[in-house]
């Protein structure tokens, strides 16, 4: 199978098979980065993403990889939607601070699945944004620490740092949202597999 570099070289050469065949690679993965966090309009940022590479592919050199660059795109237009919902609400889009509940409280409640997936999912959207992109394509999408330093344009240990903090913050808000006992049960052991690398997958 054709490397996602090879099929980008290719593509920015002209040949738009090769594009067809990386857009089709990523997209369930870029359709898993906006269902947590932008629910109701997933289906246009994900077309809004992927417009954007095709747009900007000869931007891409090689100098990570190509799903970290998609990822990046992903994010910017994600950032760019929180921001324009939060100036309409006269909010104050701290992304490092403020979590999408604070900006925009709709994905919560339309999150379908079962109870310990719901709570995981609505303690996710309760941690800063930044923390929470961080802690999702870590886990959910297997992304490396070098990935992520190119995806959220920081320092390796940096996200060694937020991947630290927001595990905590994670922890504690889970404890802190209402649950029935079961329910309390079951997400913990959710969580502990999550973290002790069981891939989560969130509630269609």
């Amino acid at each position: 199978m054709d490397g996602d570099g090879d099929l980008m070289v290719r593509w920015k050469d002209g040949d738009e098979a090769s594009g067809r065949q990386l857009v089709e690679r990523h997209y369930d993965a870029v359709v898993r980065f906006f269902r947590n966090k932008a629910r109701a309009e997933a289906e246009d940022l994900v077309q809004r993403t992927f417009l954007a590479l095709t747009r900007g592919k000869s931007r891409y050199r090689g100098e990570a990889t190509v799903r970290a660059f998609i990822f990046g795109i992903a994010r910017n237009i994600l950032l760019e939607q929180i921001r324009a919902h939060a100036k309409h609400a006269n909010l104050d889009p701290e992304f490092s601070v403020k979590s999408l509940h604070e900006l925009d409280p709709g994905p919560s409640t339309v999150v379908r699945g079962r109870a310990d997936q719901r709570l995981l999912a609505g303690a996710l959207q309760r941690i800063p944004v930044e923390l929470q992109m961080t802690i999702e394509l870590y886990y959910w999408e297997d992304l490396s620490v070098a990935e992520l330093a190119s995806v959220l344009d920081i320092p390796p240990g940096t996200v060694k740092s937020r991947l630290h903090r927001g595990r905590e913050i994670l922890r504690e808000t889970l404890e802190s949202l209402p649950a029935e006992p079961d329910d309390r049960r079951s997400v913990r052991s959710l969580f502990e597999s999550w973290v002790g690398g069981v891939r989560a997958q969130l509630p269609e």
